[in-house]
């Protein structure tokens, strides 16, 4: 394990140290075969719902097509950390170079938008679908469908092309350690040498509102959707729409209820430690879940994940 001891001139580094999960070399070895498995079910679990979708023609529907869009979001979004997470795991250096963790950092909060709008639009969806039936497939059509497909990979990835822009030109001094698994903005800009606050408000500007935005999109969508289901007369009825849209509301709540817990409140009231858990819950846990979540809860994903997998 790589301490501050080890290392006599941190200015002869080509990059920073992302300490990770310190801990003996065993411990090391452990959590690399740990977070290995999970990783390779996260690939198969997401894959398994695009190969389905892919395949099954009862599920080239606008819901389907953005749930194998999603579920091709988490496998990159898990892929932007783990595979770097599980080789600074063997590293007795646990050095990452600049240009590695810019890349780093770009595309993991890229991808994090990106998830945020296709939440949004998954809203929307279901709010068709429940309070618009009659007018979803006028509405909801393949050309509207691909058009949010596309808008949301686009908006994730221009909104952070100005804060990495800007974070990449900057000068870095001290000790060089990231304290963390991954290229996170506070700890790098902690590192800077030279404190500029307009780049800090620029950051708590840009950061907060790819979260913010959706999110109360999102919640509008459900709260007409509840006021739709509460005048549904039958209970059958009800318990079909909930059924609906259950899926995704229990992926929003995964996922943003760690978001906001991490980015919700000041950094500095989080422990390092803390940070770690929550950041690790909703980049590499919840990637894990939502397969599950959305196959569990699913006649039609079931029977295709069964045809698929030969049973």
């Amino acid at each position: 394990m790589i301490t501050i001891n080890t290392i006599s001139n941190f200015s002869t580094i080509p990059g920073f140290i992302l300490l990770g999960f310190p801990g003996s070399r065993q411990s090391q070895i452990l959590l690399c075969v740990l977070f290995s498995v999970i990783y390779i079910l996260t690939l198969t679990g997401n894959g398994s719902i695009i190969c389905a979708v892919r395949w099954d023609q009862r599920l080239h529907t606008p819901m389907y097509i953005l749930l194998a869009n999603f579920s091709f979001l988490e496998v990159c979004y898990v892929t932007s950390t783990v595979p770097n997470m599980l080789a600074n795991f063997l590293s007795d250096t646990k050095v990452i170079s600049f240009s590695g963790c810019f890349l780093q950092f770009y595309f993991f909060f890229s991808l994090g938008s990106a998830e945020c709008f296709f939440l949004a639009i998954m809203a929307f969806d279901r709010y068709l679908a429940i309070c618009r039936p009659l007018h979803y497939p006028t509405i909801m059509t393949r050309h509207l469908c691909n058009n949010l497909v596309i808008s949301c990979w686009v908006l994730g990835f221009l909104w952070f092309l100005v804060p990495i822009s800007i974070i990449s030109q900057m000068t870095f001094c001290g000790s060089r350690i990231i304290d963390h698994f991954l290229c996170d903005p506070g700890p790098l800009l902690a590192l800077t040498c030279k404190k500029v606050p307009m780049i800090e408000l620029v950051f708590s500007i840009l950061s907060p509102l790819p979260l913010i935005i959706p999110f109360l999109f999102i919640m509008g969508s459900y709260v007409l959707v509840l006021a739709a289901v509460l005048k549904v007369p039958s209970a059958s009825g009800k318990r079909k729409a909930f059924s609906t849209c259950g899926s995704h509301l229990a992926v929003v709540s995964l996922f943003y209820g760690s978001v906001l817990v991490m980015y919700g409140s000041p950094t500095s009231e989080h422990e390092a430690g803390m940070q770690k858990i929550v950041t690790l819950f909703y980049s590499v846990l919840t990637p894990l879940l939502n397969p599950v979540i959305y196959s569990l809860r699913n006649k039609d994903m079931k029977k295709a994940l069964q045809k698929l997998l030969g049973n």
